[in-house]
């Protein structure tokens, strides 16, 4: 076997994973040019800090709506054609952006771009299980995951400089448009490269179970308590992290891109030694090791008032990636043959449905203001405005998702299963798994 081929196999590359690797790269560099600042823009166009946590709670909230279909879909059309559909979505989403520069506008298309990543995934994932054996697939999602943030990287240093040339409001407008032109190239490339599957037939007598909650086994079911726990401690401050870095402590948008791409590349290199080892091993200690991290990066954040100490802070946030390709691996394991797409799906839509409900709290523990006016918003919960008055800050906002990490993690270790070792080898000149 020559050499680019023992590569080829070690990372688990097939061609319909290279194309799905380039489509990544170009749709996550313009999404990310600009999705990063969508605090700053609202703000901008007039928004306000409420315009913030209503992006964020419809982030989480619309990323759990669209996964199960997201998984249904790709059971149904293929990954192909399913990921065509995906695409056209987020162009529009970005079309609406460009169009109309408002912050209502901003919202609307937000609904369609913001969630790219959870519709596509169950299609992404169900395709790294079907083109690789089980013990690649930790390989191949931490191929995949290691490539999603070569524009994750990239992007917010993009994004940052085009603010510092153009100003917030043209800059991030451009932006946009640098997305829209991406993601049409992304789409030609990846219709033109990836193999179609065809529509994928579902067994009429499984067709009415499968995919309703019986997907989800005892093990799935406690790594998706865990997980929902851990995305708490994520979640609630996730929106507002850029408003204590720019906005409270001074930091730049350039220098907050550069935070980013500390980051991501922090992730980066962990990707692969952790695949090569998760896939000889058992899953579980990677698992909490990145729940240990999920859970650390709030209260080092909380006392970074310099650079200095937000570049640690960073880097221990892309150390929270450590186990996640694993952990995806281990859903798509523990998930029925046949049906791992739609398990993926259905277990994204409960967890992001869950989690949504931090993401909106988040803007309720970090000022008293905010918590006022969201309360008035909704139209009860007034007998609760005194105590979100008394309590309301960015530090109560941090301490809580510290305590929700803390929750998450011990509860997995106890209750966390996995399953035992693989050593099925890959052929590199195959496209399917030989399982």
């Amino acid at each position: 076997m020559q050499s680019h081929q023992k590569i080829a196999a070690f990372l688990g590359l097939q061609k319909n994973i290279v194309a799905l690797l380039a489509m990544v790269i170009l749709v996550g560099l313009g999404e990310k040019m600009a999705e990063r600042f969508l605090p700053l823009y609202l703000i901008a166009l007039g928004g306000g800090t409420f315009s913030i946590g209503l992006l964020n709670g419809l982030d989480n909230l619309l990323s759990a709506l669209y996964s199960f279909p997201g998984g249904y879909a790709s059971d149904r059309l293929g990954h192909k054609r399913a990921l065509l559909l995906f695409n056209l979505i987020a162009m529009a989403g970005y079309a609406v952006v460009i169009i109309f520069p408002y912050w209502q506008a901003v919202i609307i298309g937000a609904i369609l771009f913001i969630s790219w990543t959870a519709i596509s995934l169950p299609a992404t994932m169900d395709m790294v299980a079907t083109v690789l054996p089980k013990n690649k697939r930790t390989m191949g999602v931490s191929v995949h995951s290691l490539v999603r943030r070569i524009p994750m990287a990239l992007g917010p240093v993009m994004g940052g400089a085009l603010i510092g040339i153009y100003g917030e409001t043209q800059g991030i407008h451009l932006a946009f448009i640098v997305a829209f032109i991406l993601a049409g190239v992304s789409l030609v490339f990846q219709q033109i490269i990836m193999i179609d599957e065809g529509k994928r037939k579902v067994p009429k007598e499984e067709s009415s179970t499968h995919y309703g909650l019986i997907l989800l086994n005892a093990p799935l079911r406690n790594l998706l308590v865990s997980d929902i726990l851990v995305r708490f401690c994520e979640q609630i401050p996730y929106a507002f992290v850029i408003i204590w870095c720019v906005s409270i402590h001074q930091i730049t948008p350039l220098q907050f891109g550069f935070l980013t791409t500390i980051e991501m590349i922090t992730a980066m290199l962990a990707y692969i030694p952790v695949a090569y080892l998760a896939d000889r091993s058992t899953k579980k200690p990677f698992v909490v090791t990145t729940f240990i991290f999920f859970t650390l990066f709030p209260l080092i954040l909380l006392v970074a008032h310099s650079f200095g100490v937000m570049v640690l802070a960073f880097i221990v946030r892309g150390l929270k990636e450590f186990g996640e390709p694993t952990r995806k691996a281990l859903i798509m394991d523990l998930a029925p043959e046949g049906r791992k797409a739609a398990t993926f799906g259905l277990y994204y839509f409960i967890r992001d449905l869950i989690v949504s409900i931090a993401a909106f709290g988040g803007a309720l523990l970090w000022d008293a203001s905010t918590a006022t006016l969201i309360i008035d918003t909704i139209g009860f919960g007034h007998a609760l405005w005194p105590f979100f008055n008394s309590i309301a800050s960015p530090a109560t906002n941090f301490l809580v998702a510290v305590g929700c990490g803390l929750a998450g993690t011990i509860y997995f270790i106890w209750f966390g299963q996995d399953l035992g070792r693989s050593t099925k080898p890959l052929n590199p000149l195959t496209s399917t798994n030989q399982e």
